[in-house]
């Protein structure tokens, strides 16, 4: 075996198919029965008629990321709705704020519509070279004309500058995106996820894969196997396997797997290396559509449930501190509005849901989640057939790398953007001999876009095959 891939999330199956590819011998090892990390689909234990997306369920960047273009998901078979709608917030006593896949649509429902077009219009002219600097490695020159136009938006949302996005649901529907990082508002962090991400709902939208999450982890899948790739489900890794091994799991694991043979400046580092907020996962299973009050929010599959924007950076930096938000962000998905295949014969439909609360929570949010439900849609909780409820505390024993419930993997910072989880001119890299990492606490961050495994892939083919050119991608 020429490489070892530990985790099969979407940077680890990334990294394996490139791999494969470039003619090595691949294996993949999974703890979990299933593979896909953080983009899982498993049926309803009730009802097998209903799916749920484990981790994530909503995919711009399925559509957008260098990697997946290349990939080209379509035509493996993997089909993505996209939506009219991209996301929306629903807000107190007022309409809510609609985010379309058409920008001229949305400026039209805003109280300042043009203060929307001049924050996002030149980026969703540029997208192309936007993701490009985004989800670059942060080691080559960016493209300059996105870095011009990007630089100054990062720059006012990312700082108390923010206010010059006018209007109240224009704000809040830009801090509803941006919440995705989970990362205390404004802040660079969340303002780059911001910026990038709203891009897409326009430029791409924001799909939703049919079927499910799984569909992409399956397109990866089978393409690893016809490329000569093994994949090894249940297995536990504790003890480093022989080889060039590739790591998509947290960084500290690396702790307890290498133990005193780690270099002690390296181990130290690990032993540093703090977790952010985290989420609990609350599922619904629903008997029908949700009685919004505001009756677009009907077309909606994703939803940012945090009220205004100052509410939104009251709940972050709430967290953050280490107390539960008394409203806490909600972010959830209706994949069935996009998907009507998810609508078992009976007429049931999934519901997904995150809370965002602080670092290894136990608290069960269901109820929680159901009252944030009910402020904009009385009735919310009559159409509720049944709820799969996790907290924070314990999201690692389905994905060990969700440490405390962090879904970025501690990631989710500016440092951890350009630096990796510890500092180092390549941060795939380790100090370990022939060992990487490509989780999502390596740049790019968190997102189902496969750019970390890409990266670490490339790492390793020229360190240690000597390969400098990466094999082609296309079906």
């Amino acid at each position: 075996m020429d490489v070892t891939v530990v985790g099969s999330g979407p940077n680890g199956l990334s990294a394996a198919v490139i791999l494969a590819r470039a003619g090595l011998a691949v294996r993949v090892i999974e703890a979990q029965p299933t593979a896909g990390g953080g983009a899982r689909t498993l049926p309803d234990a009730e009802f097998p008629g209903i799916t749920h997306d484990i981790c994530s369920a909503v995919h711009p960047l399925a559509l957008a990321s260098p990697f997946f273009a290349d990939y080209d998901l379509t035509a493996r078979g993997v089909r993505l709705a996209v939506p009219e709608i991209s996301y929306a917030s629903p807000l107190p006593g007022r309409p809510a704020a609609i985010g379309y896949r058409d920008i001229g649509r949305t400026c039209a429902e805003l109280e300042h519509g043009p203060s929307w077009r001049r924050l996002l219009g030149p980026l969703v002219d540029d997208s192309d070279a936007v993701v490009r600097l985004i989800l670059g490695n942060k080691r080559s020159v960016p493209p300059l004309s996105a870095a011009a136009k990007v630089a100054p938006r990062l720059l006012a949302q990312g700082s108390r500058l923010w206010s010059t996005l006018r209007g109240e649901d224009a704000r809040a529907l830009f801090s509803g995106v941006a919440a995705h990082t989970i990362a205390p508002m404004p802040s660079l962090v969340s303002s780059g996820a911001g910026l990038m991400l709203s891009t897409l709902g326009h430029a791409v939208g924001w799909p939703i894969p049919v079927g499910g999450s799984q569909a992409i982890v399956d397109a990866l899948l089978a393409d690893l196997h016809a490329h000569g790739g093994e994949l090894v489900l249940g297995e536990e890794v504790t003890a480093p396997p022989a080889g060039v091994v590739l790591y998509d799991t947290a960084p500290t694991a690396l702790l307890s797997l290498y133990g005193d043979t780690l270099p002690s400046g390296y181990a130290r580092a690990l032993q540093r290396y703090r977790y952010g907020p985290g989420v609990a996962k609350v599922d619904f299973v629903l008997s029908g559509e949700i009685p919004w009050r505001d009756e677009r929010l009907a077309q909606a599959p994703t939803l940012h449930l945090g009220g205004s924007r100052e509410r939104m950076a009251l709940a972050e930096a709430e967290i953050a501190a280490g107390r539960h938000a008394e409203w806490p962000m909600v972010l959830a998905a209706l994949p069935h509005v996009a998907d009507p295949g998810r609508i078992d014969p009976a007429g049931r439909r999934p519901l997904w849901t995150y809370a965002h609360v602080p670092h290894g929570s136990s608290r069960d949010m269901a109820e929680a989640v159901t009252g944030i439900f009910e402020r904009f849609a009385p009735g919310f909780r009559d159409i509720v057939v049944a709820t799969r409820s996790v907290p924070a505390s314990r999201l690692a024993d389905h994905n060990a790398n969700l440490v405390g419930g962090d879904i970025g993997v501690g990631g989710n910072n500016m440092i951890s953007a350009l630096a990796g989880p510890t500092p180092r001119l390549n941060p795939w890299s380790t100090p370990i001999p022939q060992a990487y990492l490509c989780s999502s606490a390596t740049p790019p961050g968190g997102g189902v876009h496969g750019m970390a495994g890409y990266y670490a892939a490339a790492t390793v083919l020229r360190r240690e095959f000597g390969i400098a050119e990466l094999p082609a991608l296309t079906p």
